[in-house]
């Protein structure tokens, strides 16, 4: 019988965990099969499907079978640049977009090709921080505050800022802001996007806004870094989260005009990896980024959804001190169990993991620990994702209720709790579920 070959593993891999929220949702999905009652509050998926216009799209360029340019179909780059004017009124052309499989891939590929230390708030999203260790790249997390929403102070940064330039002078560095943002679901207003701006310009560094929640904005109100920081800022985006179709693959980022030599590096690392995203999905992602009325109210109404959603569950979950920041976009509540902490200890429950450890097994919800996002671990904190429920019926009865009010209605007052106990009842029953289990754990 021969050897098995010798273990030989990258340093930079050696430890590496399975993403968390992927690893929630197959835990998660095992219990299922298992015959478990499981309330899917860990993975971030889109619980609306794809807009109907998009998939004909998509059907009909099935047939689609050639390597596609490496940096995007040219209809779709200038879609991509002609929204991002359209919504937000970002001056960029198609020759400033790179598309690629999923805004994931981008954001690694970025980290690869740009070598710089790596900036993110605590809490940030679960991947950023593993991506750039997997490239030996040093991390360096921005204390947030629940005081503040969990949102990035200027103040933090520059002293941040001003500190690693003592430690390690003449180095690239950049920051990655998400807004809305995936834990917190809270977001960035005008005035604190311009005095971030105003930092990152001081010390010039690079951002990367991770606007893939833009269109989420609970209000329809989200506003660019971009506008602030031309010069500065690549703008990431794609369609998993307001287009509902995470399993498509489709990413964008906008460069500014002076960094094409960024983009240009970007493409040619591409070329040697991935090659190109899937040509029948590029093709309808070009109807999707065209836009159009019938897209905007799809859109409105999934904002209508989870705005309905998550205001209702903040208020429920601060009723029972269980605190969270009132959301402004996505479909994410970070939610502190500290006021309960000495229940908790008497329980044997120290830290955040233990605490969604016990909170499965014991409720059958399942949701992500704050550790995951860059909290210290002793913490009680959690990100709960408010996605288990029929989109698809949610938008159709949402349509209604927008028919009937008018569509000069504001969207995000018009779903009330019957609404959502009738198309959002796991969700509902998760948060109480919740309630019940933290007044006495394990009971």
């Amino acid at each position: 019988m021969s050897k098995p070959l010798p273990t030989h593993l990258d340093p930079r891999v050696r430890g590496l965990r399975d993403s968390a929220t992927i690893a929630i949702n197959e835990r998660s999905n095992a219990l299922l099969d298992a015959g478990r009652d499981i309330y899917k509050l860990g993975l971030g998926q889109s619980p609306f499907p794809v807009p109907a216009p998009v998939v004909e799209v998509l059907r009909a360029h099935a047939h689609e079978k050639d390597y596609l340019p490496v940096r995007g179909l040219a209809p779709l780059r200038a879609a991509v640049a002609d929204f991002h004017r359209r919504r937000e009124g970002i001056d960029c052309a198609a020759e400033d977009v790179l598309i690629g499989p999923g805004s994931k891939e981008l954001i690694f590929l970025l980290q690869l090709v740009y070598g710089a230390d790596l900036l993110i708030p605590a809490p940030s999203w679960v991947s950023y921080a593993p991506q750039a260790t997997m490239l030996g790249r040093y991390v360096h997390h921005i204390p947030t505050s629940a005081e503040t929403g969990w949102r990035l102070q200027p103040e933090r940064l520059d002293e941040a800022l001003r500190q690693l330039a003592k430690q390690h002078p003449g180095r690239a560095r950049l920051l990655i802001l998400n807004y809305p943002c995936n834990p917190t679901g809270t977001s960035l207003g005008p005035d604190a996007l311009r005095a971030i701006a105003a930092v990152a310009r001081r010390h010039q560094l690079l951002v990367l806004s991770d606007e893939i929640y833009g269109e989420l904005h609970h209000r329809g109100q989200h506003v660019s870094i971009a506008r602030d920081y031309p010069e500065g800022t690549i703008i990431a985006a794609g369609l998993s989260k307001w287009c509902g179709a995470g399993g498509w693959r489709l990413g964008s980022m906008v460069f500014p005009r002076s960094m094409r030599w960024l983009l240009d590096a970007m493409a040619s690392a591409a070329s040697e990896t991935y090659t190109s995203a899937s040509a029948p999905i590029q093709y309808a992602a070009v109807r999707a980024f065209r836009g159009g009325p019938e897209i905007d109210r799809y859109v409105e109404d999934s904002r209508a959804v989870v705005a309905a959603l998550g205001s209702w569950m903040a208020a429920r979950l601060n009723a029972a001190s269980l605190a969270c920041p009132e959301p402004d976009g996505g479909f994410y509540l970070f939610v502190s169990f500290e006021p309960h902490r000495a229940r908790l200890h008497a329980s044997d429950i120290h830290d955040s993991k233990a605490l969604c450890e016990r909170i499965l097994i014991d409720t059958g919800v399942a949701i992500l620990p704050a550790v995951d996002f860059g909290r210290p671990d002793r913490e009680l904190i959690c990100r709960l994702a408010y996605v288990d429920f029929d989109g698809a019926s949610a938008l159709t009865a949402a349509a209604a209720v927008r028919a009937s009010n008018g569509d000069g209605a504001d969207s995000a007052d018009t779903l009330d709790e019957a609404f959502l106990r009738r198309h959002c009842p796991r969700v509902c029953e998760a948060t109480e579920r919740l309630i019940h289990w933290v007044a006495k754990p394990g009971a």
